[in-house]
């Protein structure tokens, strides 16, 4: 008789891997037998969570589970999303969808893509349920898990969850996604050790910046080609950047961290009603995240112009990707833009956007939980504070349901490992990725 071999949680995060559930703009180039794939296996790795809790397909490929608890009433949502972002194989030092492990022990690290973002958070969701109902965990309100399918393209997996529940009149206390982690050095001087918790985060749109011309032959090109045109414009958006403020949760944040920073940032931090001008403009020279916090950004992301090498261009068109800081709006960054360009024959059309989300609060019970269960999980010397999410998540669906909805990933992650989200060579640590199980295991008890 041959004895069935029990699987590690590293294996069953291994094999969640494997599957390349990538997600693509133009939604014919999915494969959408690899989703199915995802969900076979789901079911066959963690029996209990399919057998004990009610399973919904929404929208085609997003799950929603309900856990019962003890009373409907202000249910825990914990939110993943199945999806990873395409890869070129060629830039990878590990394949991408093999899940090979380097290095030995806790510091082992497991590359593939998806490590961290997000399927790191999906299956230790899925562990730590599954152990809870192992034990007979009854949860005192209901939990949810809300897994959409398409969160790096449209999002609207978790828009269709969220109008599920708000149709059958669930008010959530607590939501968490994807966000902030464990991070060291977010601002200099600051050595311990922050779980960055996103109470809110910036809004997303996409504008066009089109000119147009006649069109000909290269060799008589006018004065001021489109694409000249285009790039004087650019320019323009490029060297005026929006202007500086500390947006609330920034101001928290920062108020937050006071206590713990060094040397003279110490009472910088301790009298922001009078140092915050400074701090705004002083942010933005220690990098990317820290300007990224104190201003909406705008970035150019892709230009096309002719057709070929030698052929006017008729039409010159840049895409512009903006993030709105918490107070700005899609329709006031329009204005801007159109402002600073300064020129009407460039025109600005709005793709997509949305404003920033509402701020959820960094006190009171829901805050509370999140807190003790990074104290209980991750370190006693792990300092909670709020953050302001950088990138849109699922969760910005959710905020219409509930007044708590959080943006933390229980992870505690270098720089590196942070460059490497959206990019090659994405791994997370094995002693790091099980601690994150251990976290949503105590956010689940104290539900």
């Amino acid at each position: 008789m041959r004895l069935r071999r029990v699987s590690t949680p590293i294996e069953r995060f291994r094999e969640i891997l494997r599957i390349p559930t990538v997600s693509h703009v133009d939604e014919s180039l999915v494969d959408t037998v690899a989703f199915d794939l995802l969900h076979d296996t789901i079911a066959r790795l963690y029996p209990r969570v399919h057998d004990e809790l009610e399973r919904e397909v929404v929208a085609g490929h997003a799950l929603l589970y309900r856990w019962r608890g003890t009373t409907p009433e202000r249910p825990l949502v914990l939110m993943a999303h199945q999806d990873v972002v395409p890869v070129d194989p060629t830039e990878w030092r590990h394949p991408p969808f093999a899940a090979e492990i380097s290095g030995e022990g806790a510091d082992a690290e497991i590359h593939a893509r998806g490590a961290i973002d997000d399927k790191g958070a999906l299956v230790a969701i899925l562990e730590a349920v599954e152990v809870a109902l192992a034990d007979g965990v009854v949860p005192a309100h209901d939990v949810y898990l809300a897994f959409g399918h398409n969160e790096e393209t449209a999002g609207d997996g978790a828009r269709a969850i969220a109008t599920v529940l708000q149709e059958r009149g669930i008010r959530p206390a607590l939501v968490l996604d994807e966000g902030g982690a464990v991070v060291e050095g977010v601002l200099p001087g600051v050595g311990v050790p922050t779980a960055m918790v996103g109470v809110a985060e910036r809004g997303v749109m996409t504008l066009t910046l089109t000119v147009h011309e006649a069109g000909g032959h290269a060799s008589t090109p006018p004065s001021f080609p489109a694409p000249a045109r285009l790039a004087r414009a650019i320019g323009r958006l490029h060297r005026h950047p929006f202007p500086v403020r500390l947006a609330p949760p920034v101001r928290a944040m920062l108020a937050t961290l006071a206590p713990h920073a060094r040397g003279p940032l110490r009472p910088l931090l301790a009298n922001l009603a009078v140092t915050a001008p400074l701090l705004a403009r002083a942010l933005p020279l220690a990098g990317p995240e820290t300007n990224a916090i104190v201003r909406t950004t705008a970035v150019v992301t892709e230009l096309d112009g002719a057709v070929g090498e030698n052929v006017l261009a008729t039409r010159a068109r840049a895409t512009v990707n903006v993030r709105l800081l918490t107070g700005d709006t899609v329709e006031g960054a329009i204005a801007r833009v159109r402002r600073v360009i300064g020129d009407p024959a460039v025109e600005v059309e709005l793709r997509q956007g949305s404003d920033p989300s509402p701020v959820s609060p960094w006190r009171g019970e829901p805050w509370r939980r999140i807190a003790t269960a990074v104290a209980d999980t991750l370190g006693t010397d792990v300092v909670t504070t709020p953050y302001l999410q950088l990138g849109a998540s699922d969760s910005r669906w959710f905020t219409g349901i509930s007044e708590h909805v959080y943006r933390f990933t229980p992870f505690h992650l270098t720089r590196a490992e942070r460059d490497a989200l959206h990019a090659p060579n994405e791994r997370i640590r094995v002693g790091v990725w099980l601690r994150g199980i251990a976290f949503y295991g105590a956010l689940i008890r104290a539900s």
